[in-house]
């Protein structure tokens, strides 16, 4: 049964840091493309970075870029999110997904998701 668990959120000021895990179970993630992702309130779900471990790719969004960074850990089977330098404008629920082929821009696209963890950005 594949799972994705996703975990790290919380409360943090604007220039913190906080670091999300995204644990797969049922699949070894170095198979699939794993991607984060994002929903605001009133706002639609948007990919934050994606890491496919089978062809070294990396994709960051454009207002995340130089701030997050996307890892995978083969032993622990988890890709990270390392987010540093956080903005208010980064709140939101933070989703990881797999897809079985490579990293795509499109949520619908994505075969299997974690439940969200709420990161929450003080000013």
């Amino acid at each position: 049964d594949v799972q994705l668990q996703a975990s790290g959120g919380g409360l943090v000021q604007t220039g913190g840091s906080l670091r999300l895990s995204c644990a797969a179970s049922g699949f070894t993630f170095d198979d699939y493309a794993i991607g984060w992702f994002r929903q605001a309130p009133g706002k639609e779900r948007e990919i934050v970075a994606c890491f496919s471990d089978s062809d070294r790719t990396q994709y960051y969004a454009g207002s995340v870029k130089g701030r997050f960074t996307i890892s995978g850990d083969n032993a622990e089977n988890t890709v990270h999110l390392q987010m540093n330098n956080l903005k208010p404008e980064d709140t939101a629920v933070y989703y990881c997904a797999a897809h079985a082929v490579f990293c795509t821009l499109a949520p619908l696209e994505y075969h299997y998701w974690g439940q969200g963890t709420l990161v929450t950005v003080s000013s």
